[in-house]
């Protein structure tokens, strides 16, 4: 890695970290909330109902999102530590875990259309210094939290899109299903390095970004 490149990399660490860690935690404390507004005190009861990074932090996460942001790959990933669900406590388990499901991903697309309004306010502020390190941030927040919130949409166990599908699915299928899951990292890595998921994700996530960029009055970064 040339010094260059090592310089980029630090430079979208630096704009990367705190939307990208902002959205990761959401997005775990939205399946959290939503799973204990249907019953289940789980989440609440071991503290990670709360914004603090330090509850939701995965060294493993943190640790690929260092090296993705640094090395300048051209994606940037990483994961905080899953929320406890425990279904039984649902009224309706499998559509209970619908809804939890698609809360994380919802969460994303908020915290993205957050960005989006920071961006407005801070390219107003001025161009220089402080408030542009934001803008570019929150710019860069827009797309990350889009491409989250669509990447756990895929229908791939154990991703959120795979519990969506499966509360849609017959029971025996589902099962069948959600089996698929213990391979689902596997399958995941595979795909990432082939690049048949930001070939499938690529027109998603512009076309989000497009719709929260016209909601916010913003130019599309």
């Amino acid at each position: 890695m040339t010094s260059d490149t090592f310089m980029q990399g630090l430079v979208s660490f630096g704009l990367a970290f705190v939307p990208a860690l902002f959205g990761i935690i959401c997005h775990e404390v939205a399946h959290g909330y939503a799973a204990y507004r249907q019953g289940d005190p789980t989440a609440k009861a071991l503290g990670r109902l709360t914004l603090n990074p330090i509850r939701h932090l995965d060294p493993m996460g943190t640790l690929v999102f260092a090296l993705t942001a640094l090395s300048n790959v051209g994606f940037v990933i990483g994961w905080a530590k899953p929320v406890p669900i425990q279904p039984r406590y649902f009224k309706r388990p499998r559509e209970g875990m619908m809804l939890v499901s698609l809360a994380g991903p919802m969460a994303n697309f908020a915290v993205a259309l957050l960005c989006a309004f920071i961006y407005r306010i801070a390219d107003a502020a001025g161009p220089t210094g402080l408030f542009y390190f934001v803008r570019e941030s929150a710019a860069l927040g827009v797309w990350i939290n889009c491409t989250l919130a669509w990447f756990n949409l895929m229908p791939i166990p154990p991703m959120d899109g795979s519990h969506i599908l499966s509360g849609l699915l017959p029971e025996g299928l589902a099962r069948q299903y959600q089996s698929i899951g213990r391979y689902g990292m596997f399958i995941i890595i595979a795909l990432l390095a082939l690049g048949v998921f930001w070939t499938v994700l690529k027109p998603l996530v512009m076309a989000s970004v497009s719709v929260i960029a016209a909601i916010a009055g913003i130019p599309i970064r």
